[in-house]
């Protein structure tokens, strides 16, 4: 069977009625569909070490920090924080952090100092940054440009903008990550993006729970849909399945080399 990454899940708020509350069932069925490892992101300083526990609890499983854009005004962590954290065994990855003006634009400020220091300290700590951006394309780039460190840089998680900030991103040595967005009816134009990343700068993930890809719509997301996103993208790209997961697989640990040493033995 081949191999494949969750880049980006919320093992932490998964809907889990269908496997008894039971975290473990729900990876078994992913592990069933060949999904080999997953990053749990954390997104806030409170759900921190929920985060930090369930990376440790599972073998494959590694682990992000930081502070979602959203999640700003409860607080943010300082530049030696957030490089400090980045020294645990299990945390891959600063993040999920970055700009989003579609909700709350009204901590424009607070966000960019958030995201600054995100960046900043994966420069410190020589790890790569997950980001979110909507509805901040400029913003997002030109803090990228001034904060950020090319050599590790990071993603552009659930990727959901145009070719040309896909490209800038991509200039900057960022990878694209696409989620169940690219299987829905209306997200052409995504589908067009995602021809054009190259093969070797490409991510897959769910964002579960939310956003599960077609044919699961309305269904809440969990990770052995990763499988759906990535089948859907080999198809769009015309390659193969096997193709296409062995190179996300490969592109994942390029990105987060310390996710290498917990990536199962075949």
């Amino acid at each position: 069977m081949q191999m494949l990454v969750d880049s980006h899940c919320h093992l932490d708020r998964l809907k889990l009625d269908a496997y008894d509350g039971d975290l473990n069932a729900a990876l078994d069925a992913a592990r069933a569909r060949g999904v080999r490892q997953f990053l749990c992101i954390g997104i806030s300083l409170a759900n921190r070490q929920t985060v930090l526990d369930i990376a440790h609890r599972h073998n494959d499983v590694v682990a992000s920090v930081g502070v979602h854009p959203c999640d700003v005004e409860s607080g943010t962590a300082s530049v030696e924080q957030l490089a400090e954290w980045g020294q645990s065994e299990k945390v891959v990855a600063l993040g999920e952090t970055g700009l989003d003006y579609h909700y709350t634009e009204d901590t424009k400020a607070l966000q960019q100092e958030s995201f600054a220091m995100h960046l900043q300290a994966g420069a410190q700590a020589g790890l790569p940054v997950v980001v979110h951006t909507r509805d901040a394309r400029a913003d997002t780039l030109a803090l990228i440009k001034n904060y950020g460190d090319l050599e590790h840089a990071g993603v552009l998680h659930c990727f959901t903008e145009d070719w040309d900030m896909a490209r800038a991103a991509l200039d900057m040595n960022y990878y694209i990550s696409l989620s169940g967005i690219v299987t829905f009816r209306n997200a052409e134009a995504l589908r067009d993006v995602a021809r054009r990343v190259p093969l070797d700068r490409l991510l897959v993930e769910t964002d579960s729970p939310y956003l599960a890809p077609v044919p699961h719509r309305g269904k809440p997301n969990e990770p052995q849909f990763v499988r759906d996103v990535a089948e859907f993208v080999a198809e769009l790209k015309g390659v193969s399945f096997a193709q296409l997961a062995e190179q996300t697989t490969t592109n994942f640990h390029r990105l987060f080399p310390k996710a290498q040493g917990f990536f199962p033995a075949v």
